[in-house]
Formats: C-alpha cells, sequence, structure tokens
C-alpha cells in the first residue's frame, strides 16, 4: 500500500512538472502572468520593461523575447530562471517581432519610426534598418526563412523583406490598418488581418497574389467592432483562428475551403492567440476584461476564463 501510494504521489509531482506554462504580457501593469495550464491558475508575476506586448520563444524554448514597447527595448528573459539576461537595441517603440528559422535573426517592427530593424540576437548588433510604410506593426518570417513580412497600418500594406539581403523587395496594398501576419504552417500561405477593414486577405506566397478575402459577419454585433487583429494556424492545416478585438468573438475558419465555421464568445477586446504544444488548446488574451479565454481546439468550445493582469497583449507557451 505504501509503494502505491509513493507512485501515485511520483506519478502526480511528475504531471506537474511536465505541465505547459503559458506567459502573458500584462501591457498596464508592465509585467508577465504565468498560468500553469494544468491547473490553469496564476503561478506567478514578473516585473519587466514598460508597456510589454509582443512576446516570442526561440526556438529551443530557453528564451523568451519581450517587446518592451515603451522602454525601447527588447527583453530577453531566461525561461528556466525567469530572470532578464540582457536588452536588445530594438529601436522605438517594439511591438512585434519575429525570428528567423535559423534562430538568430530578430526582425522588429518600430511603429514610431516606420523601420524595421533586424538584430543578431548573439551578438546584440543590429545588422539593418529597412525603411517600410507609415506605422509598422505585424511580423512573419517565412518557415523557409526566405521572407520576411511586415504591416504598415498607415500605408495599408504588406512589405516583404528579401532575409538574404535584408532589402525590400515588394509591397502589397491591402486593407485598412493591417495589424497581424501568419505564413501557414508549410509556407504556401500568407493571411494578414486588418482591423478597421474588417476582413482577413489570404495570399499566395509564391505568387504575392490575393487567394481570399474573408469578411466576419457575428449576429448581434455592430459592424463596426469587428476588428480582426491576432491570427492563428494549427499544424494540421485544419483550422484558421482569427481574434476579432471589440467584437469579442474568436472566429474559426476552415484553412482548406476558406469557410467561415464558427465564432466563438471570448473575453472583452480579444487581441491575440497561442496554442498549446500539443495544439490541443488555444489561449486567447481579452485586453479590457483582463482575462485569458481557453479554447478547447477539438470540441471548438471555450471551457475556462483566466484572470490575468491589466489589458493582457501578447501570450505564448513553454512546454
Amino acid at each position: 500500500m505504501r509503494r502505491t501510494l509513493l507512485s501515485c504521489a511520483l506519478l502526480l509531482a511528475a504531471g506537474h512538472a511536465a505541465a505547459s506554462t503559458a506567459w502573458v504580457s500584462n501591457e498596464k501593469d508592465n509585467s508577465l502572468s504565468l498560468i500553469d495550464l494544468q491547473t490553469l491558475q496564476v503561478t506567478d508575476t514578473l516585473p519587466v520593461g514598460q508597456r510589454p506586448r509582443g512576446l516570442l520563444l526561440s526556438h529551443d524554448n530557453k528564451l523568451l523575447y519581450i517587446c518592451a514597447s515603451d522602454s525601447d527595448r527588447v527583453q530577453v528573459m531566461d525561461v528556466a530562471t525567469r530572470k532578464i539576461i540582457k536588452e536588445l537595441p530594438s529601436g522605438k517603440d517594439p511591438e512585434q517581432f519575429a525570428l528567423h528559422p535559423n534562430n538568430r535573426w530578430l526582425y522588429v517592427s518600430n511603429e514610431d519610426d516606420a523601420l524595421v530593424t533586424v538584430i543578431d540576437t548573439e551578438t546584440s548588433k543590429v545588422l539593418s534598418q529597412i525603411n517600410v510604410g507609415v506605422e509598422p506593426e505585424g511580423m512573419a518570417v517565412s518557415p523557409d526563412g526566405k521572407w520576411a513580412v511586415n504591416t504598415s497600418e498607415t500605408t495599408n500594406m504588406l512589405h516583404w523583406i528579401d532575409t538574404s539581403t535584408q532589402t525590400l523587395a515588394d509591397s502589397t496594398l491591402v486593407d485598412q490598418r493591417p495589424r497581424f501576419v501568419e505564413f501557414s504552417p508549410e509556407g504556401s500561405q500568407l493571411w494578414a488581418s486588418a482591423e478597421i477593414g474588417g476582413t482577413v486577405t489570404i495570399l499566395d506566397v509564391a505568387t504575392r497574389k490575393i487567394l481570399k478575402t474573408l469578411t466576419f459577419q457575428i449576429k448581434g454585433v455592430h459592424p463596426d467592432k469587428v476588428q480582426p487583429v491576432g491570427i492563428k494556424l494549427s499544424a494540421d492545416g485544419k483550422y484558421g483562428f482569427v481574434a476579432l478585438g471589440p467584437a469579442n468573438h474568436v472566429a474559426v475558419i476552415d484553412a482548406k475551403t476558406f469557410e467561415i465555421l464558427d465564432y466563438l464568445l471570448v473575453g472583452r477586446r480579444v487581441w491575440q492567440m497561442s496554442f498549446t504544444p500539443d495544439q490541443k488548446q488555444l489561449l486567447a488574451t481579452n485586453g479590457v476584461s483582463g482575462d485569458v479565454s481557453v479554447i478547447d481546439v477539438d470540441s471548438l468550445k471555450v471551457t475556462k476564463s483566466v484572470k490575468v493582469g491589466r489589458y493582457p497583449w501578447g501570450v505564448v507557451v513553454t512546454p
């Protein structure tokens, strides 16, 4: 009996140790909330720089990059120790960024300067600064590392940066105020949200031509409140999820047919999202209600709301 109890205790301890952790940036608290995804409880709150927004993990999950927007810095946190180990020269007002597959080049959008800054994360040196449109925001790097794409909110364009030369190669006009871009898992498509336009544009990467423009209609929600922001595409190519801002819903899209399947009611002003490592759950940050919605991907149901700090913005998950 004693051995059985000990075995159970060890199994429980191992399960707890293996639980994934969600890292949430609280824009108005200058902090990160850490959520244990086994218990769905906040287990720690960490102070960081001013107005943290974008969050990004290194490809080995050892480092967490934090856009401390009002500090004009990208902070680097050691995930194991939960300590800031250095700061990178990001340029002014960094908001979103993307990491090259080489795990070294960081592409940062500088909203105030109409620039994309490219940083070597190993040397902490700026490799290049690339002129783009007015108010650059969204940032993504293709899975093959060939393209870095930036959105400019005021210019209403996607800017295609050739990473082999760190130069601007092309620009694509999309709808009003593009906020976020996401490559499909295999890299053949690019999805771009337009906050004021109320649309998501899907492009063919090889030709940079528009394949489809999605619009959203939610019963009982005024069209002006439908403001697409964050996008997440499932690794199996089945679903696309779009955070619709003050519409307080996440749209579920068939990623093959582009049909809108459902709208999931979440918290107020849903902004960014992140999958758990097994992609069984999707987490969505809700800025105004100050919580994180947990979506079960298999059932497409919202199962839980976890209270965090003030104005949660970004979210990533470590195994």
